[in-house]
């Protein structure tokens, strides 16, 4: 186990001074503090009775140190990291919270947590940054990674430090190179001529999803402009139907899924590598065409390119026989011609009237026995081509003039033709018209360079692995304009052929940071070593990531470049989990009040509105928006946490709302002075249990009458029921919200039933210290140490004044669980109201169980019967089930 020294600095009040630490923190063994721990009144031994803000900070402070790691049962929690901008911002404080909540609950379970960070580091905002500032990008950005790492700090979270990942490190991108290296060997990463989106503010490419709805470029803004540049690809289309496939075994991620299915798209067709020929002549030009039916791939008759297509934009050897051909707003006939690389058959190249085929397509095979638009366009043209398709009477197809496919299916067929040409490696690889290979292109300065020379006898050439990592060469300043600043290096960029030894020239372009981020899950688990990306062994003991927490904006290119690489290295031998996720958790926004000007459109700040004033009525609206500095509506983490203190903002941030949901930051509300007003009344009452405990003469439990005792029952049903829904929301639907409620409605019981705490030997009174286990995942809490010293303790773990940290999380008592506890729940038939089952408590929130239980009962056997039940949803939020069946 790792302790943090940076931390140590933090803790003033005798915990750790002068170098020395508490054995407990050191041996990951120690359970349990010695009886001569110091605790936070140890200096004084005066019990606070005012919950004031010195308080509150002190017993924070205290807290602190005491927030470790330990080695036990593996749980890999992981939060996406930051870009290192040098300021943290309450997104990031929510999403740190959440993972450090979880963290601290899954070391009380058992396990051996790791809960990495690191930094995002390359990318355009540092370029621009130096370049305004006229600084090295390198020094800007590890300037701002100690400001946050010392932000991070303060806010007591407990990140596996040791394992600290810097994507703009060369011990870091060495191995993005490596990765690229592998893609590279398995014709996986490619260069070819594109139009593609540029930026004309920021001068560099962008990827689709880099550009609005409005066609303004996400970051810059600026309006974007298509231009033809040569640039470097992942074919990650050869994996959309793996990737699209291992959603099904994947828990529900809020919706993520759906959206990770809808981006992939139907895989219902694939790719075929053609040859391109002009008056007999091998052009040495190679291009991929889609089809929807690869099974009738026998029966091309064209292929069809769009006007747009770079073929008739770049300087590819057949644009001038295209250009001669080509007449806009007519399917054009060309003396080009195209072999397939399956078939062997070679069919003309047409270039279609249309603007767009479906999806991003812009190069398809015209199969006329498939398809009515292509049987029109063969016939319009006078083409040939062969009937491939045979009917039966019964509707069934089968092949036909297809070689020895000929007699199977469609169906068989299509499974065949695609596993052959995907084993010749000339396509095959289904995937939807919906998606288009990854280009990782970008002409910018800082970035992973691309690990490639080009040499005029070899063309493109790896790297070799001895000779990484290509590092970026210093440059004496950075322009940001034109084509890559790397070109300025001309020292860096005249290079010798790895191969031949010939003069070269390095790659220029650097890669997208989407690329460093698509790995650095594997880095946490083994990030300091020098020999490879990651000891398997190491990542197949971590892997899959157990929770992984971030923000929705990244649930489509990130999630898809990440599940990307990870299928890419299991076939590589490097890891053995396909899919590196488990659970996703995306966490929505924090939104602070904007007011808008209404003839300008210009943001105003609170402070310069006058509310009762025509100032105000001159507002275009009052808004809520994702906090920035340009719509004044942001707040500065630290500044919160000084009003507030640690604790209780780390409440109000997992009280407010579910995590999913967006927080609406109004101090007025009823969330922070709720969650203030309860870590008040929490002292309060831990202030009056030491004046109980501490009398003299403590009553035996046997004087209590039967009817006391009764009541006592009370106290052992709400502690069973707590830890039951609190554990099922740290585990199961991660509604902190929720378990912070219950939490607080114990806070009600111990007020109640506060007379039972001066009862010596009160088997209940363990209640108490339950209790405080159950609070320490959300905040460490406070008053323990009020508990610990007492002349009459509540239980062994307050006796000896145990760091409730340290502690196993209480489990319910067997007793409790057989106690058939019911819970109502709706049953919906295909989204419509059928009636409500009683289903045990122990059981409801178990899909498969609850599922089972409905069908088996006579209720079920009434509605269900022998129909067959294609999906049952239950929910994570209410009390019912959906059964998705066959009408």
């Amino acid at each position: 186990m790792q302790v943090s020294v940076r931390r140590l600095a933090l803790y003033p009040l005798g915990v750790a001074r002068s170098g020395q630490i508490n054995a407990a923190l050191l041996n990951p063994r120690a359970r349990l503090w010695s009886p001569s721990t110091r605790t936070l009144f140890s200096e004084t031994g005066v019990w606070e009775k005012d919950y004031k803000t010195e308080t509150r900070r002190r017993v924070e402070e205290w807290w602190h140190p005491r927030i470790m790691s330990s080695n036990r049962k593996k749980f890999y929690v992981l939060s996406m990291f930051p870009y290192p901008s040098g300021r943290l911002h309450m997104g990031h404080v929510r999403v740190y919270t959440i993972s450090d909540t979880i963290g601290h609950f899954q070391r009380m379970r058992g396990h051996q947590v790791l809960n990495p960070m690191g930094w995002d580091a390359f990318g355009l905002p540092a370029e621009n940054a130096a370049i305004e500032r006229g600084l090295d990008p390198e020094e800007w950005t590890k300037s701002n990674i100690q400001s946050m790492r010392e932000q991070l700090d303060s806010l007591g979270l407990c990140f596996n430090w040791d394992r600290e990942v810097t994507t703009c490190l060369p011990d870091y991108y060495r191995w993005t190179q490596y990765l690229f290296i592998k893609l590279f060997e398995a014709g996986l990463a490619y260069q070819k001529e594109a139009v593609v989106n540029w930026d004309p503010v920021d001068q560099t490419v962008l990827a689709d999803e880099q550009v609005d709805e409005n066609g303004r470029s996400w970051r810059s803004g600026a309006l974007v402009e298509q231009k033809l540049l040569t640039q470097w690809f992942i074919k990650t289309t050869n994996y959309a139907k793996p990737l699209l496939d291992a959603l099904e075994d994947l828990p529900e991620w809020y919706g993520v899924k759906a959206m990770q299915g809808n981006w992939i798209g139907e895989c219902t067709g694939c790719y075929f590598d053609f040859k391109l020929k002009v008056d007999g002549e091998d052009t040495g030009e190679t291009l991929s065409a889609y089809s929807s039916s690869p099974e009738t791939v026998f029966g091309a008759a064209y292929l069809a390119i769009l006007p747009s297509h770079r073929l008739l934009h770049g300087s590819s050897s057949v644009r001038s026989a295209l250009e001669k051909v080509f007449q806009p707003g007519r399917d054009s006939l060309t003396k080009v011609t195209a072999c397939n690389l399956f078939t062997g058959h070679e069919v003309p190249l047409v270039i279609s009237h249309k603007e767009a085929f479906d999806g991003y397509l812009d190069t398809v095979i015209g199969i006329p026995d498939c398809s009515v638009e292509d049987l029109s366009v063969a016939k319009a043209l006078n083409l040939r081509w062969t009937t491939v398709l045979k009917s039966a009477e019964d509707g069934t197809q089968t092949l036909i003039n297809s070689e020895e496919f000929s007699g199977l299916t469609r169906e068989q067929a299509f499974d065949s033709i695609t596993q052959k040409a995907r084993e010749q490696k000339i396509g095959g690889h289904l995937t939807s018209s919906k998606l288009r290979d990854w280009l990782i292109s970008r002409q910018r300065y800082w970035g992973t360079p691309i690990p490639v020379v080009h040499c005029g006898s070899c063309g493109p050439v790896a790297v070799p692995e001895e000779q990484l990592p290509v590092t970026l060469p210093k440059l004496p300043s950075l322009k940001g304009k034109g084509a890559s600043p790397l070109e300025a290096a001309h020292d860096w960029v005249n290079c010798k052929c790895p191969r031949c030894k010939g003069p070269a020239r390095r790659e220029t372009d650097t890669m997208d940071t989407f690329v460093d981020s698509a790995w650095y899950y594997f880095r946490y688990t083994d990030p300091h070593n020098p020999d490879r990306p990651f000891e398997r062994r190491l990542a197949d003991h971590w892997l899959p990531v157990d929770v992984y927490i971030g923000g929705k904006e990244h649930a489509v290119m990130h999630l898809y470049y990440a599940r990307f690489l990870c299928h890419f290295c299991k076939d590589q031998g490097l890891v053995a989990h396909r899919e590196p996720f488990w659970k996703l958790l995306v966490q929505g926004l924090i939104k602070g009040q904007t007011f808008k000007q209404a003839d300008s459109g210009q943001y105003l700040k609170r402070e310069e509105i006058d509310f009762s004033g025509t100032r105000y009525l001159n507002l275009q609206g009052v808004t809520w928006e994702k906090m920035s500095k340009s719509k004044h509506n942001g707040l500065d983490p630290q500044e919160v946490v000084q009003q507030y203190g640690v604790d209780t903002v780390r409440l109000y941030i997992l009280y407010a709302a579910p995590p999913e949901q967006d927080i609406l930051w109004n101090v007025k509300t009823d969330a922070l002075p709720g969650v203030l007003r309860w870590q008040s009344r929490l002292w309060q009452l831990v202030t009056k249990l030491r004046g109980a405990r501490q009398l003299g003469d403590v009553p035996s439990p046997s004087l209590l009458k039967k009817k006391e005792l009764a009541e006592t029952k009370k106290i052992w049903e709400n502690k069973n029921y707590a830890i039951q829904e609190v554990t099922s929301h740290f585990t199961e639907d991660f509604l902190f919200n929720a378990a912070i409620s219950r939490l607080m409605g114990l806070t009600n019981t111990l007020s109640q039933f506060l007379w039972l705490s001066s009862i010596k030997d009160n088997p209940f009174t363990l209640f108490w210290s339950i209790f405080i286990q159950c609070c320490s995942p959300v905040f460490p809490p406070g008053p323990l140490p009020g508990l610990c010293q007492v002349k009459n303790p509540l239980s062994p773990l307050l006796q000896r004044g145990g760091d409730v940290l340290q502690q196993f999380w209480p489990t319910v008592d067997p007793e409790y669980l057989k106690v058939p506890d019911l819970v109502e729940l709706s049953v919906l038939i295909n989204n419509k109201a059928c009636g409500t089952v009683n289903v045990p408590q122990q059981v409801s929130k178990d899909p498969e169980r609850v599922q089972q239980f409905i069908v088996e009962s006579p209720f079920g056997q009434k509605l269900l019967g022998e129909r067959s039940i294609k999906r049952a949803i239950l929910s994570p939020r209410t009390a019912l089930i959906n059964f998705l069946i066959d009408e």
